[in-house]
């Protein structure tokens, strides 16, 4: 499913139990200096992640400050965020002009401990190269690093590198709990561009099916899905970022059943085992 951009008003884009991805949660949260927002998602862990701005979080009594360092865009520094506990308070109050925040969610029974992701604990990691048209760059903001302080979320930042190129190839899909070759994960993505009137496709194919479906993505665009092989394009002259949320029906770690015959691809694109291990 495909969500325009629009003026959500601090409500969820992807509420709890939605009919498409009941496993994920995702809001974006808009906010002047000064101002403040709460929330609290009973059944589900939280992340917030300012896309600009700065912002102090509470949670349930114990203060992050000074959360986030970005000013113009999403290309401008390193992502910072708080991970909340599943139905846990927490209140954002923004102190720089303006900020916009993420907040990206997964169904989670369990009450963890919350904590502060600096820009020092961001893993990165980059792969794919120029001539396979598939140079990419993540940065896991709750990956492999936490995996013992979280529950079912998984929260990165993804950014074609140069102008140009394909992002989830080779096409693969997290539809169903198959192990070892796949696991359930619903995705939510949001995506920007650089410059802002740059635009993209997202793909969408059900396995089985010869023809998918193909998306028009502008800067703002949120595409949200539960099945299917899902590669996306930039078009040329342009850079492309997504931040992702995967949330897993029975285990954190993802694993991802690549279309069988594109699955040799693997082999062309320098680096992309590296960044599929991160994500285990």
């Amino acid at each position: 499913m495909h969500i325009p951009p629009y003026n959500n008003e601090n409500k969820p884009l992807v509420d709890v139990d939605d009919a498409t991805t009941p496993l994920t949660y995702f809001n974006i949260v808009k906010l002047r200096e000064g101002q403040t927002f709460e929330f609290q998602v009973p059944g589900y862990e939280t992340c917030i992640v300012p896309a600009t701005g700065t912002v102090d979080v509470s949670v349930e009594g114990e203060a992050y400050q000074g959360i986030g360092l970005r000013r113009e865009n999403v290309w401008d520094g390193e992502p910072e965020g708080v991970y909340v506990p599943t139905g846990a308070k927490a209140r954002l109050t923004c102190t720089s002009d303006d900020a916009e925040i993420f907040v990206a969610g997964a169904k989670f029974a369990d009450v963890l401990a919350p904590f502060a992701i600096r820009a020092a604990d961001i893993d990165v990691v980059q792969y794919g190269s120029d001539d396979t048209k598939t140079h990419r760059k993540i940065k896991h903001i709750l990956g492999g690093k936490h995996h013992d302080r979280v529950g079912r979320l998984l929260v990165s930042e993804l950014y074609t590198v140069g102008q140009g190129g394909w992002s989830g190839f080779p096409s693969h899909k997290h539809g169903s709990d198959h192990l070892p070759d796949e696991t359930c994960h619903n995705e939510i993505y949001n995506f920007r561009f650089n410059p802002s009137h740059g635009f993209g496709l997202q793909l969408l194919q059900a396995h089985g099916d010869k023809v998918g479906e193909a998306f028009h993505l502008v800067d703002g665009s949120t595409f949200v899905f539960n099945d299917g092989y899902h590669p996306s394009v930039v078009a040329p002259g342009y850079e492309m970022y997504y931040f992702t949320i995967l949330g897993g029906l029975s285990q954190r770690s993802l694993v991802q059943y690549f279309q069988p015959e594109h699955a040799y691809q693997v082999e062309t694109i320098p680096g992309i085992k590296d960044m599929i291990a991160k994500f285990k």
